[in-house]
């Protein structure tokens, strides 16, 4: 009898301890279910209260490097060369503007910015998106809240992914179904001779086995891009349930894409765990089992890599759609955080910027310009702003063709094919001196302007021809940007060489910039002038510098009886 109460008792004591532990295990599960909830909230909240508050990102090398993918494999037509996207810092503009969650959003944006667009109708339809995610923050909130949860596809781009599957060669499931029926026939043996179906049974578990773990190993990979597309189809699917009437087209064509890859999303369950019981729940042990016996998740792989060989074209739908409606959000937020115009086209070959200032200065000095067609030759000293006005004229044009907004208070023209040579180095590898880099950086831009097409070219040039003698530039530079001025082009050249605008005064308009020095120190406007530099401060910024004064004495000397005889004398 006592030992019947010690039983009873210790029993109880383990359904105590075991409704315990449940109750802990749901307690545990219940916060963790509401601290998910309290973080989408919050999350949301953010994205309410913080649009145009442009998030600090930084990038691996290697991350970077997958952004330009969507870009790479959409080029078609006219779209900003290496040179020129480095020459005016586009990467940092980029990484500036992009407040993107997805992949796909930021390889848009990214492909927007390399792809100046000539089709007005294009254009208003970004302004659109623009306007409406601007407007309709309930609409906006919700798709970026599914944009984070797309989020990006590891250290790869999707389309890297995508082009990785080829390498699969072609897959059949007849040895994972033969498998099966294997399996079957020895169980069916085993009613007739035990002993021979157990052996056989055995066996073939083994090969099974195997097998599955080799093909395993060869899919698991390629996994993860499977992982994207169902995250991108959700996606689609959450995005494509918004009532707006402005989006339609949009909405449209992602449940167009997305309803046709439903079979791919049919039992995907089996293949997203990447093997094992990390869990420890029986039902997931017997479920391991069973893959390996039968090749559940192996069968289920081939039928999903057959759908998206099929479907690449939904894929890149699905992508552009997303990516396009991410990124305009991303340029309203830009838009949000900082002064800009939305440009205005004409089909005259001119352009006009009021206020125009460069994006990636902190307190820029701003500069009103106007051509009427005609190419632009600056002058001036070194750090008075050549350089800068350059580039910011160059970003304003790009911008107002990508992503139709400018830093400026207003911009008009038409549209250009963008080109430049400005910041270009010896190529060391390649066994390049400076001057070679720069003379076929200038002759693609002439190839560009030769080409005839209907719009015109827009170019920029920063001291052409820097790598060579005084004599060979002024007679080659003449050259050069004359034929560039007196072709479909309008060309801002900036230059030390004064006499290039004497030369080229009937094809160029010339303006300056100027610095002012007062008591030992500089002092630069940084604003854009009509007419030729007619200040020489060079030798003087040696003083300033602490160079001795007898180094400063004897090259005014030197360049003073220059000005008067033409010819530099030798020394003494």
């Amino acid at each position: 009898r006592t030992k019947r109460i010690l039983a009873k008792r210790n029993g109880m004591e383990y359904l105590i301890f075991a409704v315990a532990a449940l109750l802990i295990i749901v307690c545990l599960m219940g916060k963790g279910y509401l601290d998910y909830k309290q973080d989408q909230k919050i999350f949301i909240k953010k994205l309410y209260e913080n649009y145009g508050v442009l998030p600090e990102k930084e990038y691996k090398p290697e991350q970077y490097a997958t952004i330009s993918h969507y870009f790479e494999r959409h080029k078609d037509g006219f779209y900003v060369d290496d040179i020129t996207w480095n020459d005016l810092d586009m990467d940092e503009i980029f990484i500036k503007m992009n407040a993107a969650y997805s992949g796909a959003g930021e390889e848009y944006l990214y492909y927007l910015l390399r792809t100046p667009c000539a089709s007005e109708e294009e254009l208003a339809d970004r302004e659109r998106l623009i306007t409406f995610f601007t407007e309709h923050p309930e609409e906006r909130v919700s798709c970026q809240y599914h944009f984070h949860k797309l989020g990006r596809c590891g250290k790869f781009s999707i389309y890297d992914y995508l082009e990785y599957l080829d390498n699969l060669g072609e897959r059949n499931n007849r040895s994972h179904y033969l498998a099966i029926l294997l399996f079957l026939a020895t169980v069916l043996i085993m009613f007739f001779n035990l002993p021979i179906g157990l052996f056989a049974l055995v066996s073939v578990l083994v090969i099974n086995n195997l097998t599955y773990f080799r093909e395993r190993k060869e899919i698991e990979p390629y996994i993860t891009s499977f992982s994207y597309i169902l995250r991108l189809l959700e996606a689609a699917d959450q995005i494509g349930k918004l009532s707006a009437k402005p989006l339609k087209e949009e909405l449209t064509l992602l449940k167009t894409a997305g309803s046709s890859m439903n079979s791919f999303r049919r039992g995907s369950s089996l293949i997203m765990s990447a093997g094992g019981n990390a869990t420890g729940n029986p039902l997931d042990f017997l479920m391991d089992f069973l893959k390996m016996w039968f090749h559940f998740d192996l069968i289920k792989f081939n039928q999903m890599l057959l759908t998206v060989r099929s479907h690449i074209g939904e894929i890149d739908q699905l992508l552009t759609v997303l990516g396009k409606m991410e990124a305009m959000i991303a340029i309203g937020a830009y838009r949000k955080s900082h002064d800009y115009c939305i440009p205005e086209f004409t089909s005259q070959r001119a352009l006009k910027v009021e206020g125009a200032f460069h994006p990636l200065i902190e307190d820029p000095v701003s500069n009103d310009f106007a051509s009427e067609g005609k190419s632009i030759l600056i002058t001036g000293s070194n750090a008075s702003g050549k350089s800068t006005f350059l580039k910011t004229i160059a970003i304003c044009a790009i911008m107002a063709q990508t992503v139709h907004t400018c830093p400026a208070a207003s911009y008009s023209g038409c549209r250009f094919r963008i080109v430049s040579s400005m910041s270009l180095r010896d190529d060391v590898r390649g066994g390049s001196s400076y001057y070679m880099v720069e003379i076929r950086a200038l002759k693609r831009i002439m190839d560009l302007i030769s080409e005839g097409a209907e719009l015109p070219v827009l170019c920029f040039v920063d001291e052409v021809l820097r790598g060579t003698n005084t004599v060979e530039r002024i007679a080659a530079s003449t050259e050069i940007l004359k034929t560039m001025a007196e072709g479909n082009c309008i060309c801002f050249a900036a230059t030390h060489d004064i006499e290039l605008t004497h030369l080229l005064e009937a094809v160029y308009q010339n303006y300056h910039f100027e610095e002012q020095i007062e008591k030992d120190d500089i002092f630069f406007s940084y604003k854009i002038l009509k007419g030729r530099a007619s200040s020489r401060n060079a030798i003087k910024l040696l003083g300033i510098m602490g160079y001795e004064k007898e180094i400063i004495g004897e090259a005014e000397k030197l360049a003073e009886d220059f000005v008067k005889t033409g010819k530099w004398h030798g020394l003494d």
